[in-house]
Parts: C-alpha cells; sequence; structure tokens
C-alpha cells in the first residue's frame, strides 16, 4: 500500500508543481536525464547481480520481448491505416508494449502469490522489460527523434544507453559478492525512479491532451492490459502447456499498466511526450484495479 501512496502523492505533486507555475515546461526534461543516468542504471547493476542464469530465466524472461514485439506489429499495423505518424507508433510500443513489471509489478505479486514468487517478477523485469528498453526500445525512440540518425550513431546510442551498460556491468559482476554498502547504495539510489519518474509525469501530463489522442489511448491500453496477457496466458497455458505458479505469475505481470521508464525514454526522445504521460497516468491506476480480477481468473484456471 505504501508504494501505491507514493506513487498518488508523487504524481499529484507533479501537477501542482506544473499548475503552480514552479516548474517550467523543461522541468521533465532534467528529471528524465537524472532518471536514465542514475535511478535506472542502479537498479540494473543491483538486479542484474542476482539473476539465476539458466532456463528459469527463459520464460519470465520471454514475456516481455513477446509482448513488446506483437505490440509493435499491432501498433505499426493501426497506425498506417489510422494514419499516425512515426513517433505515435513508438510511444504506444515503450508505452502499450512495456509493462510496469518493478515498482507495481512486484508488490502486486507479493500481495497477491506471496513473497516466494518475487524472483519471478523479478526475471520478467530485468531480463524481460529492461533488456528490451535498452536494446529495442532505444533503438525505436532514437529513430523517432525527428532527426536523421546514422547506423553509426544508433549503434552508438544503443552501447552507450546507462541501463544497458548498468546491465551488462550487474550480470559480469556475477559471481562477486556485493559489500552490503554496495547494495545499500545502489537500491537507495534505484528507489529515486518512481518518485522521480511520477513527478515527471505529472508535470507533463495534460488532460487536455486526451480529446486528441482517444483512438491512440484506446488501443494502447487496451492492449497492454487486456489483449497481452491474454496473449501470454493463450502461448503459455496452451500453446506450451505450462500451468504452474510460475506461468500464472508471468500472465500475471503480463497484464501491468505501462512501463514508467519506458514512458520516460519516450518523453526524453520527444516521442509524443503528452501521449506517454497519459499512457502512464491513466494506464498504471487501471491496471492495479484490474489486479484482483486476473488474479482470480488465474488461479480458477
Amino acid at each position: 500500500m505504501d508504494n501505491f501512496l507514493l506513487l498518488g502523492v508523487c504524481f499529484l505533486l507533479g501537477v501542482g508543481l506544473r499548475v503552480g507555475g514552479i516548474i517550467d515546461e523543461h522541468g521533465p526534461a532534467a528529471l528524465n536525464a537524472v532518471i536514465i543516468h542514475m535511478s535506472l542504471p542502479a537498479l540494473a547493476v543491483l538486479y542484474a547481480h542476482d539473476l539465476p542464469l539458466g532456463p528459469e530465466l527463459i520464460l519470465p524472461a520471454a514475456m516481455a520481448w513477446i509482448v513488446f514485439g506483437v505490440g509493435y506489429c499491432l501498433f505499426v499495423f493501426l497506425g498506417r491505416r489510422m494514419g499516425w505518424d512515426r513517433p505515435t507508433v513508438v510511444c504506444l510500443a515503450l508505452t502499450g508494449g512495456l509493462g510496469n513489471t518493478s515498482f507495481v509489478g512486484l508488490p502486486m505479486i507479493e500481495a497477491f502469490f506471496g513473497p516466494q514468487y518475487l524472483g519471478v517478477g523479478m526475471l520478467c523485469d530485468t531480463a524481460g522489460s529492461f533488456m528490451v528498453l535498452a536494446v529495442p526500445g532505444i533503438i525505436l525512440a532514437a529513430g523517432a527523434s525527428g532527426r536523421a540518425v546514422s547506423g553509426r550513431e544508433l549503434i552508438r546510442k544503443v552501447l552507450l544507453f546507462p541501463p544497458l551498460i548498468a546491465i551488462v556491468v550487474g550480470f559480469a559482476l556475477h559471481a562477486v559478492p556485493y559489500p552490503a554498502w554496495l547494495t545499500g547504495m545502489l537500491s537507495r539510489l534505484g528507489s529515486t525512479l518512481s518518485p522521480l519518474a511520477l513527478v515527471s509525469v505529472g508535470l507533463s501530463l495534460r488532460f487536455d491532451a486526451i480529446r486528441g489522442a482517444g483512438r491512440e489511448l484506446l488501443v494502447g491500453l487496451g492492449y497492454k492490459l487486456l489483449l497481452a496477457p491474454v496473449l501470454i496466458l493463450v502461448l503459455y497455458f496452451w500453446g506450451l502447456g505450462q500451468t504452474d505458479m510460475v506461468a500464472k505469475v508471468t500472465v500475471f505481470e503480463a497484464g501491468m499498466g505501462p512501463m514508467i521508464s519506458g514512458g520516460i525514454v519516450a518523453m526524453s526522445y520527444g516521442a509524443r511526450p503528452r501521449l506517454a504521460a497519459i499512457m502512464l497516468g491513466i494506464g498504471v491506476p487501471l491496471s492495479i484495479l484490474t489486479r484482483p480480477l486476473w488474479y482470480w481468473l488465474l488461479m480458477a484456471l
């Protein structure tokens, strides 16, 4: 409950700072830079270090890649028919194609399934959502930035994306135990992600933008909250015959709201920042409300 109260308070704080004129339109860009260069790398170094490197990694990690890939293809297909530009498609891919599998996902797993399944959520997040954002996500974002990007520059942006470097460092140090002071420092730095991100969302959110983005919002949230978990449910349960608790928790994670970090990257690269803010501002609370329904369905199967 504390996590959700923190989300709400930080979001409302961002709205208040914007409405009160305390922070101007450049404020979100500054916060996003701090998140991408400090908060995200700290979490990546922390979580990648403890991930198991074995077959148990495959199904939870693959979920994010499948959801993102299918979502991107869907958004491109619909975008051609609805006349959406490239930044709109990329924005939907980074928000509707990536889930909030950590800050919201982990507390939800603990509340509904128990702390023994938190490891599944971490696999979904670090080996899944984090890696998708760091590689194909940043490639799409850079391509939608509105300026010509050469292949060499694109590769440089991907390889120098701070969270990707942090993931590589975390995996490289897999055999080296972290001292307590380092774990504590990384945890504290990483804990700034969601508060700063929700302040940034509140600063960027313009509810009047919903009027001109109703279809995009409906498609993005419809896919993320409904079609994505149904896709993973059908594929894992009936396609692969996996019906154990790991598969159920993975499906549960597939229906989480838009990834806050994905929205921040979309805003940072100019991929429909206001649409990204609306996707987060509406999608995250909606996903929390739908969790009991998905838990009841999964436990009934």
